[in-house]
């Protein structure tokens, strides 16, 4: 109950980073989410509740590691703690409460973390790092690192051994079972003993502890020669001291973990064998480079596995019907489950129509390296004689379009599409201008967004998209893509920029908010207004409220809520594409709840796909040639 009492007292405070010390337990960094929440209330009630049963669990089952979540009301939170294995229960709940006391701050935001030397909690809306902490967005956030501010009496030797030590604890770690290692070794001469330990989140595997461990290896050198230095990141934590923190009876021994050698002959020996292993593999690979150029089989990607063919046709039930998921122009979706429990999508490609391998190859080369929460996850590839198969991250809920106008219509509420219009609009900002590249999709549609088992949503099938140079605002390219989603100056003139996206994102926004298909004509009447000429003429009347799907029920601010949104994709779908907004412009406006602000809206140019022409004003521009390679009809 002492929990919940701190939780209900909550003071805002700015986020940010700081230390402190509360006693033998330093705060080595915290941090308040920002991001803007559908509910507040709910969320804190969802993220008090996680924090009761985390208590619970660290009391009644004596552990360091706990994962709690609570989905209701749409405002989903999943948290997890972790405490040292040195400490007693006693101990780690008392770090848990001081950091739940300290997280109670965090109010305006939809996630936060705190790490102290005795334990680490963190919060958020998204189940990414509930699974995996180490995902990409983690890694580009700057590491905690905190050094002592007293210098060793013998810095030379005390660097010497300490490097040492720490390079012995960044290999051991990730080989131990639990991924911890609490360690003292003596420092010669100076008649003292300095204590290590490490430890990495609970959810992870050994690879990403690796991963993890190198970087705190590399930060904690730079704290040296001072007598202590503390790291922390998502996947770990590891300390440093000549102060004793830990019992010496507490220590793990992690002599099997490393590799010494203790003579020259073995040095030698080392040598001489390396040196034969690097002429090895110098021959190896100037023969897998001559075969590999005599022969189109499979290729090396960096960041995605490759997978055994008969595995996925195994896993797949031999790609039977009952495990489909989906069909496209480009093959066939199937739901696999690899090793009896981790359940995957493999996508089926052709190889027989112009362009597929090409669009395999560049899918594999785009997304291999692309991790962010609103982004399918690609995890490997196979090529197999004529097929080649994607394996990609299990969408458990299906694609966007089944919830608007297919089996699963009227089932999405207003939060829960809007935190979907967020998604999305988050996915695109991070392709567009938060990759070290530009990259435009190209073919961003209510199909193309797959909805995850809470209906956070998650952009898919990259094989269209292209990189966008820095240095130049378009690009010149035959029309790839979907009509009725596309930009006129796309799909007439072929130049593409990231605008393109944006324009598509506008249209989908409106497919959220009607439940109509871009290219569905409004029922019961005669006109052929398709859904964004339908949307302008009923915004210019101020009746743009007609455009909301009937089946949602909304009150009052829900209903003004949407009307923004609806303001918000009329921007998106504006022309010329230099007037439409950037996505993380539009990221900006959906947070803050804007609509316009200062920005007047123009008429958008619009597509008219019975003839496949664009009309501006009464204007008809080149007729489109629904025959052109890559394109797909809407």
């Amino acid at each position: 109950m002492a929990v919940l009492v701190v939780l209900l007292v909550l003071v805002l405070t700015k986020p940010g980073f700081s230390q402190s010390n509360d006693g033998d337990n330093v705060m080595i960094g915290m941090y308040c989410g920002r991001n803007t929440l559908i509910s507040l209330p709910n969320f804190i009630k969802n993220r008090n509740s996680t924090f009761n049963e985390l208590r619970m669990q660290l009391l009644s089952k004596g552990v360091p590691y706990a994962r709690a979540q609570a989905l209701s009301a749409g405002d989903s939170v999943y948290s997890a703690v972790q405490c040292r294995n040195y400490l007693s229960v006693d101990q780690c709940v008392a770090c848990f409460d001081a950091g739940v006391s300290k997280l109670a701050n965090c109010i305006s935001g939809n996630g936060g973390f705190i790490s102290f030397d005795n334990c680490s909690i963190r919060y958020e809306d998204y189940a990414d790092f509930y699974n995996d902490p180490y995902v990409m967005e983690d890694v580009n956030r700057t590491p905690n690192v905190l050094c002592g501010n007293q210098s060793s009496s013998q810095p030379t030797v005390f660097n010497q051994v300490v490097d040492g030590f720490l390079s012995d604890i960044r290999d051991a770690t990730p080989k131990t079972s639990n991924l911890y290692v609490a360690s003292t070794r003596q420092i010669t001469g100076e008649n003292a003993t300095v204590y290590v330990t490490a430890q990495c989140a609970g959810s992870i595997n050994q690879a990403i502890c690796q991963t993890c461990m190198n970087t705190a290896y590399d930060k904690l050198n730079d704290c040296l020669p001072n007598t202590e230095g503390r790291f922390f990141h998502m996947g770990c934590f590891a300390r440093y001291s000549d102060t004793p923190f830990f019992n010496v009876n507490q220590t793990t021994d992690i002599t099997n973990f490393i590799k010494r050698h203790s003579s020259n002959v073995t040095i030698i020996a080392a040598v001489v064998a390396g040196v034969v292993l690097i002429l090895l593999f110098l021959l190896s690979w100037l023969l897998y480079r001559s075969w590999k150029k005599s022969k189109m089989t499979e290729q090396d990607f960096e960041g995605a596995e490759h997978y055994n063919y008969k595995d996925l046709q195994l896993a797949t039930n031999n790609f039977s019907e009952e495990n489909i998921l989906g069909r496209g122009g480009f093959g066939e979706v199937f739901k696999a489950v690899l090793d009896d429990t981790n359940v995957v999508a493999v996508k089926k490609l052709l190889i027989h129509h112009d362009g597929a391998k090409e669009e395999f190859e560049n899918e594999i080369k785009l997304i291999s390296n692309i991790h962010h929460r609103n982004l399918l996850r690609l995890l490997g590839w196979s090529i197999e004689g004529s097929y080649l198969l994607l394996v990609l991250e299990y969408m458990p809920n299906g694609s966007l379009d089944r919830f608007l106008w297919g089996a699963k219509r009227g089932t999405l509420n207003w939060n829960q599409r809007y935190e979907i219009v967020f998604g999305i609009a988050r996915g695109l900002a991070h392709l567009h201008d938060e990759f070290h590249i530009k990259i435009v999709h190209r073919d961003i549609k209510s199909s193309n967004i797959l909805l995850s088992d809470d209906f956070k949503p998650k952009i898919a099938d990259f094989g269209l998209a292209r990189f966008q140079p820095e240095d130049q605002s378009h690009v010149s390219t035959k029309f790839a893509g979907t009509l009725g989603y596309t930009a006129p100056e796309y799909a007439v003139h072929g130049v593409l920029s990231e605008k393109v996206d944006t324009y598509s994102f506008g249209i989908v926004i409106l497919e959220i908010i009607s439940g109509k298909r871009s290219t569905e004509v409004k029922s019961h009447s005669q006109s052929t207004d398709y859904l964004l000429e339908n949307t302008w003429k009923l915004y210019e009347k101020k009746m743009h409220v007609k455009v909301i799907d009937d089946t949602l029920s909304l009150n009052r601010y829900e209903q003004e809520h949407v009307m923004k949104i609806i303001e918000i994709a009329l921007l998106c779908t504006q022309s010329p594409a230099s007037i439409r907004p950037t996505m993380s412009e539009v990221v900006l406006m959906l947070q803050e709840g804007q609509s316009l602000g200062k920005r007047q809206l123009t008429r958008p140019t619009f597509v008219n796909n019975q003839d496949r022409r664009v009309y501006i004003g009464t204007q008809v521009h080149n007729r489109v040639d629904v025959r052109k390679k890559g394109m797909n009809i809407a």
